[in-house]
């Protein structure tokens, strides 16, 4: 058979693409999967579309590598090989057009900026999480819920062992950003790993929803990591009510923020029983993001001379929201800082803008005059510090030895850095955040190990 000549194909080809892209309703209704690449992490997107009334679209978002559940998108329109739709809840947007190359919607995500997509037909393939408990479970699971601050209502999972009480218990604390009760992260469900870990040796664990987020009530948005500490708290008073629940060995868990948010409530409550910080800081705040945009940027490639550009940017913006006394007017000069740097970057003002709202929260205002090592210092239940040393967000040489100087008059205190572990506690070789959700591993077993092994010794737990 003879291959046409180029012309010939290119025209073939045009007339192909041209019935393409007269694609009508019918071919957007369905599922439609695709990756987003924000700040080099590969976020899985799951879109459905499906009939609405009086001939309208309707249809739903999901991100299920950020947590599970679906976003109502609304403004669905279909027209002459055009797709787009908003999700007014999380001010996004998408555009796109039919691609027959491809077989899909090629297009762009805006939220602030706009961000490549493309939606091919289908479901969002799943990812291999081998060590995600399966159920049915070698222990109880109870739905629970308790109130903390006015208009907080929080809703949690508690795991019991099996056997009669009362258990020593653990309470799992996130780290920042909203979180669900499994701190899912990427498909990862970490703290789901952990407390069916400590559920089998004997230690009751309870793990809630960060308050505004997922089943408990409240604003997210409005809350600061003190806000974080009275939710902490009032699991504490929860769980020591409870007759199955030991009230004298009610302990707490921190990851990250979370090991931040646990300092603070054992600081005024001596009678929390041990305290576990994961990948907690133990230098002021500003000095924990200096040294993370500087290791990150190493992996991503950022050269010295800009990552020395942005670290002055960002100590000047920081400078200001933690030390001026009029917060509205420490914003309108972070936002004229955050001008000059866009300028300097080459990047359009409103897209900096846009990626920097968390700067102008009262959690970061607060977060980022914070200095964990007085809280630390007036510790003296058992402790136990660990950390990854790949870990590229809370650097290990930085905060581990300042943890343990400020925990010097603890007699009971235990510094662990794990060769190989990255912040999330997974087996990693260079601690790139991009390689999270890319790693199969959820928890190594070495830091679960060291956790379980240690909660068990100071609460003798028995399986």
């Amino acid at each position: 058979m003879r291959l046409p000549s180029q012309r010939v194909a290119a025209a073939v080809a045009g007339i192909v693409a041209l019935m393409g892209s007269t694609a009508g309703a019918q071919e957007a209704l369905g599922d439609w999967n695709g990756l987003l690449q924000v700040g080099g992490v590969e976020l899985r997107i799951g879109v459905k579309i499906e009939p609405g009334e009086a001939g309208a679209l309707k249809g739903s978002l999901s991100s299920p590598d950020q947590g599970p559940g679906d976003i109502p998108i609304s403004d669905v329109r279909m027209d002459q090989g055009k797709l787009s739709f908003a999700v007014p809840s999380i001010r996004g947007r998408y555009e796109g057009e039919w691609d027959v190359t491809q077989g899909g919607w090629k297009g762009r995500w805006i939220q602030g900026g706009p961000i490549p997509l493309t939606l091919a037909k289908g479901p969002v393939p799943s990812r291999a999480r081998p060590q995600t408990p399966a159920k049915p479970y070698a222990y109880r699971e109870e739905e629970v819920a308790f109130e903390s601050a006015p208009g907080v209502k929080l809703a949690g999972t508690l795991t019991l062992p099996e056997g009669k009480g009362p258990f020593p218990a653990a309470i799992l604390l996130s780290g920042s950003g909203p979180q669900d009760r499994d701190e899912h992260l990427l498909g990862h469900r970490p703290f789901l790993v952990l407390s069916d870990h400590l559920t089998r040796r004997g230690v009751a664990v309870l793990r809630y929803d960060d308050r505004g987020f997922a089943k408990s009530t409240g604003r997210f948005v409005d809350a600061t990591s003190s806000d974080f500490a009275v939710d902490a708290a009032a699991a504490v008073a929860f769980l020591r009510a409870r007759s199955d629940i030991d009230p004298h060995k009610v302990g707490l868990i921190g990851h990250s923020e979370g090991g931040m948010v646990a300092p603070m409530v054992a600081a005024k409550d001596p009678r929390i029983a041990f305290m576990v910080l994961m990948a907690a800081p133990g230098v002021p705040s500003r000095e924990v993001m200096n040294a993370q945009r500087v290791a990150v940027g190493k992996v991503y490639g950022v050269t010295p001379e800009a990552a020395a550009r942005d670290n002055a940017a960002v100590a000047r913006i920081d400078t200001v929201l933690a030390t001026n006394p009029d917060w509205e007017a420490a914003k309108v000069e972070a936002a004229r800082i955050l001008g000059e740097a866009s300028a300097a970057a080459g990047v359009k003002p409103e897209v900096l803008m846009a990626r920097s709202t968390m700067l102008f929260t009262p959690w970061y205002r607060e977060f980022i005059a914070y200095d964990p090592r007085p809280n630390l210092a007036k510790l003296r239940m058992p402790v136990l510090a660990v950390n990854g040393a790949n870990d590229l967000q809370v650097v290990a040489s930085q905060n581990l030895p300042a943890i343990r100087e400020a925990l010097k008059a603890n007699k009971d205190v235990t510094v662990v850095e794990l060769p190989g572990l990255n912040h999330l506690f997974q087996t990693s070789a260079t601690g790139d955040p991009r390689e999270y959700g890319r790693i199969e591993e959820t928890f190594a077993p070495a830091a679960l190990k060291a956790v379980g092994d240690w909660v068990v010794a100071r609460t003798g737990a028995r399986p």
